[in-house]
C-alpha cells in the first residue's frame, strides 16, 4: 500500500461517543456507513480519565488504600459495561479477563513510588481499555477489525512535536500487515516521548492524534465525532441562540479552536492543513446532521464564529526607554521564551507594552525579570473574545458593529490586523456573557 495514494478515512470518537455500551454499538455502525478502510482513534470511556487522575493523586499524596478503593470501584463500572456491550459468552469471558488484568495492573500501581512517568502509565490505561473493549465487540458482530496500539507508531520529540516521519513509517508496515482488514483500530491521546516511555498528548489530545494519523497516512478526509453537530457560531453554554456552522477554513477553525471553542484540540487542525486534508466535526448523537466541513476554502467577507478564552492574565510594561529605542521588544519577548510561555494578544504605544497569558506558572519570575525594564502592572481574571472569519473585505462594517455592540463594556485591550481572520478583544471575565450575547445579537441577529 502506499502511503501516498492512500484512500483512508480517519474517525475519531471522543469520550461520550463511547461513554456507554449502547454508543460502542452505535459507533460500529457509524463507521459502516460508508465503504472504504478506516482508522478509527478512539477516546477513554467518559469520566475514566477523570477517575484515572483522580487515583493518580490519591497515589502522590500516599493514600494506597483511598487509591486502591477507587481503582475497584472504577473496575467494577467496567465489569457492568462489558455485560452490556458483549452477548457472545465468549467475548464477554475474554473482556472480564482483560478487566481483570488490566486493573489488577492499576492496583499494583498504587503501591509504587509516584513520578512523572507513573501517573502517564495510569492516564493511559482509559484508551487501553476503550480500543480493546470496542475490538471486541467488533470481532462479535464479525466485523472486519484489528487493534493497532498507538504506543507502536506516535512519538513525540523533546519538544513534544509530533516525529512525522516516524509515525508515517511505521503507521505503514502497521496498515500493511493486514492486507484484508478494513477498519484499524487505535488509541486517541496517548503516545511515547523521546525517550521511548509512555506519555499523552495532553487533555483533548485524541482529536490531535487523529490529525497526526490522517496526515501520516494522507487520508481523503478526518471526521471528528463528538456530542454537537459541528462548530457553533458561539458558546452554547453562555448563550441561548446559536447555530451550527457549515464551513470554515483550517486558518478560522483553528484560531477558534485556540480561543476557547472546546469542540476541537487546538493543534488537531495543524497536521490536517499541512497536507490539506479536510476535516469535518459531526455529531454521534445525530449521525444524520451535517456537522461543518473544514478545508482550505474560505468565505469570502464574512463572520463566522465568536469565541472566549478564560483564565487569562494581563501584563503591563511601562518604562521610558522605549521612547524612540528598538530593541525593547525583544529583550521582553525573550523573558517569555526564557519560561517558555506563550504571549496570546499584545499592543503597544510610546511607552508601554500590554500583553495576555493563560500559562502561569512562572508569572512571579516574569514579573521579577520585567520589573528590570520598567513599571510592572498584571491582573488576572481576564477573558479574551475572538471574532472569526474573513475581516479584511469588509473589515470597516465589522468593526463598526462590534464597537456598537458593546458600547457599554469597558474593554481591557483590542488586537487586530495580526491575522486577517481575527479580532480579539480583552475584558474582564464577569462581562463574558454579556459581550457574548450582544455581540451575537450585533453580529448576527441572533
Amino acid at each position: 500500500m502506499s502511503v501516498e495514494a492512500s484512500t483512508f478515512q480517519v474517525m475519531k470518537f471522543g469520550g461520550t461517543s463511547v461513554g456507554l455500551p449502547q454508543r460502542m454499538h452505535q459507533v460500529a455502525k457509524l463507521i459502516g456507513r460508508e465503504p472504504g478502510k478506516k482508522i478509527v482513534v478512539l477516546s477513554a470511556v467518559a469520566g475514566t480519565t477523570n477517575a484515572l487522575v483522580e487515583i493518580s493523586e490519591e497515589i502522590k499524596q500516599g493514600n494506597v488504600a483511598q487509591a486502591d478503593s477507587l481503582v475497584r470501584l472504577l473496575e467494577h463500572k467496567y465489569e457492568d459495561f462489558i455485560k452490556q456491550l458483549l452477548s457472545d459468552k465468549s467475548q464477554l469471558k475474554k473482556a472480564q479477563a482483560f478487566i481483570k488484568a488490566k486493573f489488577d495492573e492499576l492496583s499494583a500501581y498504587t503501591h509504587e513510588s509516584f513520578d512523572a512517568l507513573l501517573e502517564k502509565k495510569i492516564l493511559a490505561q482509559g484508551e487501553l481499555i476503550s480500543t480493546q473493549l470496542f475490538t471486541l465487540y467488533c470481532e462479535e458482530q464479525k466485523i472486519s477489525a484489528v487493534l493497532l496500539p498507538a504506543l507502536d507508531f506516535m512519538l513525540t520529540d523533546k519538544d513534544n512535536e509530533p516525529v512525522m516521519h516516524y509515525t508515517e513509517r511505521k503507521l505503514k508496515e502497521s496498515v500493511s500487515r493486514y492486507p484484508d482488514i478494513t477498519y484499524f483500530i487505535t488509541q486517541g491521546y496517548i503516545c511515547r516521548n523521546h525517550m521511548g516511555e509512555v506519555d499523552n498528548l495532553q487533555r483533548g489530545g485524541s482529536d490531535y492524534t487523529a490529525g497526526i494519523v490522517g496526515a501520516a497516512i494522507r487520508a481523503s478526509e478526518i471526521h471528528i465525532w463528538t456530542d454537537i453537530d459541528g462548530m457553533h457560531n458561539n458558546d452554547p453554554r453562555v448563550v441561548d441562540k446559536t447555530r451550527p456552522i457549515s464551513n470554515l477554513s483550517f486558518d478560522e477553525a483553528a484560531e477558534l479552536a485556540y480561543f476557547g471553542a472546546k469542540i476541537l484540540h487546538p493543534l488537531s487542525i495543524r497536521p490536517a492543513q499541512n497536507y490539506d486534508i479536510p476535516v469535518r466535526l459531526l455529531n454521534t448523537m445525530q449521525p444524520e446532521a451535517k456537522g461543518t466541513l473544514i478545508s482550505a476554502n474560505q468565505e469570502p467577507g464574512s463572520v463566522k464564529a465568536i469565541a472566549a478564552k478564560d483564565g487569562i492574565t494581563a501584563i503591563k510594561i511601562k518604562s521610558g526607554r522605549m521612547l524612540l529605542a528598538y530593541g525593547f521588544l525583544r529583550k521582553v519577548f525573550e523573558i517569555f521564551e526564557k519560561y517558555k510561555t506563550p504571549i496570546d494578544m499584545i499592543t503597544t504605544s510610546e511607552v508601554a507594552v500590554s500583553l495576555t497569558i493563560d500559562k502561569t506558572d512562572y508569572i512571579e519570575l516574569i514579573m521579577k525579570d520585567l520589573a528590570e525594564l520598567g513599571h510592572v502592572e498584571q491582573e488576572s481574571g481576564q477573558t479574551i473574545i475572538c471574532i472569526v472569519g474573513d475581516l479584511v473585505a469588509d473589515s470597516k462594517g465589522v468593526l463598526m458593529q462590534v464597537f456598537d455592540s458593546l458600547a457599554e463594556v469597558p474593554i481591557r485591550m483590542v488586537s487586530y490586523g495580526g491575522s486577517k481572520n481575527n479580532i480579539s478583544l480583552l475584558v474582564k471575565s464577569e462581562y463574558k456573557k454579556e459581550v457574548l450575547s450582544s455581540l451575537n445579537k450585533g453580529l448576527f441577529q441572533l
